[in-house]
């Protein structure tokens, strides 16, 4: 995103109240599902919709924004500048984890396919000064599998646990912090815990990899480039932060616009850059396969736990998944029948608009569903406004995103189970599955401050 842009959206940003008390028609909810019940109490009037809200971003925190401020461009410029000027004891070894919903941008911006495009980056990356760059698949392998034993767990005790179902994914932090800001214990106890994959990366990273390099975590400046601006909220998070040894697991968050600029504005030709593999998290050599889980340009959590449950649960194995699409290509769901009886119904809920819609519902008690996989951005994760942004008005570039899908479904699909790195992990850093470091590293909570709310926003 170009800086006129950005200041643009924080002239926005400006005024939380003023922002708030405006009509926000653009998403065109209906006038009736406007008027809301919030904490018991029916309130009327001007409504702010979400899709405006967490554009504006205007209730962060001045504590969040100094955060938010770090996660720039110049700080990890500034980083570098500090590892050629200063005392060789202080340098730091940078760390760059690039999530595979961006390898399609720069495929499509360097008119090459996946592979190519990353190489490419690659080698951009480590003239900077970089030393290693890897790909988060891993990750989001470990957040996958950890969600699909969670799924199974809050199954089981689904009759004696009212908060057990239906479970929301965790991976969109546009999605967890509206939750935890507005809807509070109506959703977050039904909140998945598994950490998502940029956490995950965070602490492979800071946890296994600097270890594996003789490192303390303080010395790793860890950058992740992601397709989306709320990414930068989710790494400033408390609980990812290790105030002991003074170190965030994920130190910076850069979208795919934000680096495509900076080469850019360095000139850097694509043909003249070298193609660099990317590297193996544990040490291995050679080149690192890029492949990609299920779904349609995201992590594919639904489609993985779905296939997970019907196995496991009522011995059923699903080969292909067939959505059904209700309001809109953005709320579908997946049902699994046997004998005419439904055993499973799972939804896909992307997008704010489908997102209110699920909330009323929910507010109701009228969702059927086992599991949601819940997205705030249209079209998933590749549809991220840090890369699916045309540069003239800030719209959705529809081209782009159509050209991104199409890149994206060029990688062959690999399954988190028979991924043997994972296995290898799981093994020697984690200790197994079922242990305790597991369970702190690859987990989280997500708590109600829905007493942070600002003042006339109905939902």
């Amino acid at each position: 995103m170009s800086d006129v842009n950005i200041a643009k959206r924080k002239e926005k940003c400006e005024n939380c109240t003023k922002q708030c008390n405006k009509k926000q028609s653009d998403d065109g909810a209906n006038t009736h599902q406007e008027r809301e019940e919030v904490n018991g109490q029916i309130h009327e009037g001007s409504q702010l919709l979400l899709s405006a809200c967490l554009s504006c971003d205007g209730c962060v925190s001045e504590e969040e924004s100094l955060k938010i401020s770090q996660q720039s461009l110049q700080e990890v410029e500034r980083v570098l500048a500090l590892n050629k000027k200063c005392d060789v004891s202080k340098h730091k070894v940078l760390v760059a984890s690039i999530c595979p919903q961006s390898l399609p941008f720069f495929a499509v911006k360097f008119g090459l396919d996946i592979t190519e495009a990353a190489h490419k980056l690659c080698g951009f990356l480590k003239t900077l000064g970089v030393q290693f760059v890897f790909d988060t698949t891993l990750a989001a392998g470990f957040s996958i599998l950890e969600s699909q034993r969670e799924f199974i767990q809050r199954y089981r005790r689904r009759h004696h646990d009212s908060h057990a179902l239906p479970m929301f994914t965790s991976s969109c932090p546009g999605w967890i912090r509206y939750s935890e800001r507005v809807l509070g214990s109506l959703v977050t106890p039904h909140i998945c815990t598994a950490r998502s994959p940029q956490q995950v990366m965070g602490c492979l990273v800071k946890n296994y990899f600097s270890k594996q390099q003789k490192l303390s975590p303080e010395k790793v400046y860890h950058v992740l480039v992601a397709p989306c601006f709320d990414k930068k909220l989710e790494a400033v998070r408390e609980e990812f932060y290790n105030s002991l040894l003074e170190t965030r697991d994920v130190d910076c968050v850069l979208t795919s616009g934000e680096i495509y600029c900076l080469m850019e504005q360095r000139k850097v030709s694509v043909e003249e850059l070298d193609s660099v593999p990317l590297d193996h998290v544990l040490g291995e050599a050679g080149d690192v396969a890029l492949v990609r889980h299920e779904g349609r340009g995201s992590e594919g959590f639904l489609e993985h736990v779905f296939k997970h449950a019907a196995k496991e649960l009522f011995g059923l194995d699903v080969h292909e998944i067939t959505y059904k699409h209700l309001r809109n290509r953005d709320f579908q769901e997946v049902t699994l029948e046997r004998d005419g009886e439904t055993l499973l119904q799972f939804a896909a809920v992307y997008g704010f608009r489908n997102i209110q819609t699920l909330v009323h519902r929910m507010r109701k008690g009228r969702v059927p569903y086992q599991l949601v996989e819940v997205l705030s951005c249209p079209g998933g994760c590749l549809s991220g406004r840090g890369q699916a942004e045309n540069e003239a008005g800030g719209k959705v570039d529809k081209v782009l995103i159509q050209q991104m899908e199409e890149a994206y479904s060029s990688l062959p699909i690999r399954l988190p189970e028979v991924n043997p790195a994972l296995h290898t992990l799981y093994q020697e850093w984690l200790q197994g599955q079922d242990s305790q470091q597991s369970s702190t590293l690859l987990h989280t909570q997500y708590r109600n401050q829905s007493h942070t709310q600002p003042p006339h926003m109905q939902w």
